[in-house]
């Protein structure tokens, strides 16, 4: 698939999330020294205003109101245990990010007690000679253009709900929440090499479901 704006290796098809390393604006360095000191108000100002970005990215990896609920409350808790060690000349909305998707990873593990079903009937299939026996199709339009459409994304989000799980996972990590192939080994406990095979894989199968759909631009 085509690589995104930004030049990290393996760039997706799906926009990635704000991962601007600007300096803190002075109201966010406030903000983080008074919830060091313990003020209730600059807690409530802190769920205020990242809840909302928090949920939205536990809802894509649970896919359920209640549980995405249950791990942003986990998140802000481990958050406000954690203000020690924050470096405050990072942003904010980015560690609460990182975090939000930790707890999010750790219910999914929670929840995984039964085998997934195979990627392997989604792969790209190859003849002796070495060619694919079905070569994909050139879409009509570019991945970039048909993202920004509304109703290519949801079509797009839909065909990533039914990758199995793993696959799902580290392709929301990487070319929704915008991870790197570092940050998502550790979230998911695997080497960057295994983040990068099911990284590859994953976005092959998507490609496959995603291609009846783009081929001569029908959407």
């Amino acid at each position: 698939m085509p690589s995104q704006a930004g030049g990290r290796e393996e760039d997706g098809v799906i926009a990635k999330g704000d991962r601007s390393a600007a300096e803190p604006p002075a109201e966010e360095v406030t903000l983080v020294g008074r919830l060091r000191a313990g003020d209730a108000d600059a807690y409530a100002q802190l769920v205020q205003t990242h809840c909302g970005r928090m949920l939205a990215v536990t809802r894509r990896l649970l896919r359920n109101e209640e549980d995405a609920q249950e791990a942003v409350q986990d998140a802000f808790l481990s958050a406000y245990r954690g203000l020690a060690h924050f470096n405050a000349q990072s942003r904010l909305g980015t560690w609460l990010h990182r975090i939000a998707v930790n707890a999010a990873l750790q219910k999914l593990r929670r929840q995984q007690r039964h085998p997934e079903q195979s990627l392997e009937p989604l792969l790209p299939a190859f003849l002796e000679d070495g060619h694919q026996a079905s070569p994909a199709v050139a879409w009509r339009d570019s991945a970039t253009d048909l993202v920004e459409r509304e109703e290519t994304r949801r079509l797009v989000r839909s065909a990533i709900d039914q990758l199995p799980e793993t696959s799902r996972t580290v392709l929301l990590l990487r070319d929704i929440e915008g991870l790197d192939t570092e940050e998502a080994a550790q979230s998911l406990g695997v080497s960057s090499a295994v983040v990068k095979t099911r990284l590859h894989r994953a976005r092959q199968a998507l490609r496959t479901l995603l291609d009846p759909h783009f081929r001569g631009g029908t959407v």
